[in-house]
């Protein structure tokens, strides 16, 4: 082997580098940033985001309901931990699963639908969650689940939110693994087959109902680990707690940040969420109406999704790891020439 291989082998590629400092980043910043809410509340976005990226943008599937899911995963931990008195632990645990396998049975019949009209059936389900929750007395009821205790174990209990923040964090690191893992697996291959061509992915062998299935889970499953994580945060749930434009919020951090990309759900749920903060400072101002905020938020929305479609149609991930692509290799052209 070369010199010169030996320097294009051991030198590090710009992602990765990427990677390193934003996990470095994010690390850092519970310890110098004042409102630890705003941060938690993002990072339990870019949970959600991440599965609902995986969904849309390799499966093909579509959903504005994705709030049902992180509705689920917070009633496991609401309802187990005051009514059935489990242990806080094992409740947060169970949140995911409880919510993956809700998903995998109304996927069952909802998955049959294609397209928008798959859309609206999730956001139909997320509809009914709430009126569930708001009906029976077992799920809270109008009035809500409050009284939800902390995290711990035994007498070891979470006190503060840095250390609901580092847990968070470490559940995002999570999520973003096992995505990785999924996509690139035998099983993931199979997924991204369907986002082209169902008939033509059965044909090669893929399950498809089966898969499409199981990816929904997956994806639900993401939801309720973060609902999970929120109920502890809060601590109380409602069926207010889950509206329905949060579910369209999660849908514009996955198109702004990349579908089916991995780390678009993390960047989409960052620029999102920041760019909302600074909204409601600048709304909350003396002078301004009380309209001003939904206003700006809604036209907020609108904006980022032109703006995405015209000048990112792939998202900011795609768009930018194909600039730094084009960047590196006129480098490399430069250093042969």
């Amino acid at each position: 082997m070369t010199d010169m291989m030996r320097r294009v082998v051991s030198r590090p590629q710009p992602r990765s580098i990427l990677v390193v400092l934003a996990c470095g980043a994010a690390c850092v910043a519970p310890l110098v940033l004042s409102d630890l809410t705003f941060f938690m509340r993002m990072v339990l976005a870019a949970i959600v985001v991440t599965g609902l990226s995986i969904l849309m943008g390799y499966s093909g599937q579509a959903s504005l309901g994705q709030g049902a899911f992180v509705a689920a995963g917070a009633l496991t931990v609401a309802v187990g931990t005051t009514r059935f008195e489990l242990p806080p632990l094992v409740a947060l645990l169970a949140a995911p699963l409880v919510a993956a396998g809700f998903a995998a049975l109304v996927g069952v019949p909802l998955l049959r639908l294609h397209g928008h009209y798959l859309a609206f059936g999730t956001l139909a389900l997320l509809l009914m969650v709430q009126t569930a929750m708001s009906t029976f007395d077992v799920l809270g009821g109008a009035l809500g689940v409050s009284g939800i205790p902390p995290l711990g174990v035994g007498d070891r209990v979470v006190v503060g939110q840095l250390p609901y923040v580092y847990l968070a964090l470490g559940c995002l690191g999570l999520v973003l693994l096992v995505s990785h893992r999924t996509v690139h697996s035998r099983f993931g291959r199979g997924i991204q087959a369907l986002a082209g061509s169902q008939t033509a992915a059965e044909s090669a062998g893929v399950p498809v109902n089966r898969s499409k299935v199981a990816i929904f889970a997956l994806s639900a499953g993401c939801a309720g680990l973060a609902g999970g994580l929120s109920a502890f945060l809060t601590p109380y749930v409602s069926p207010d707690s889950f509206p329905a434009v949060e579910s369209f919020t999660y849908v514009i951090m996955a198109v702004v940040g990349g579908l089916g990309t991995i780390w678009g759900g993390v960047v989409g749920a960052v620029v999102v969420s920041v760019l909302l903060q600074v909204l409601n400072t600048i709304s909350s101002q003396p002078g301004l109406p009380p309209t001003a905020a939904p206003i700006m938020q809604y036209a907020t929305y609108g904006t980022l999704l032109v703006l995405a479609l015209l000048f990112m149609p792939r998202g900011v991930v795609p768009s930018v790891d194909a600039g730094v692509g084009r960047l590196v290799e006129r480098a490399r052209v430069g250093v042969r020439g």
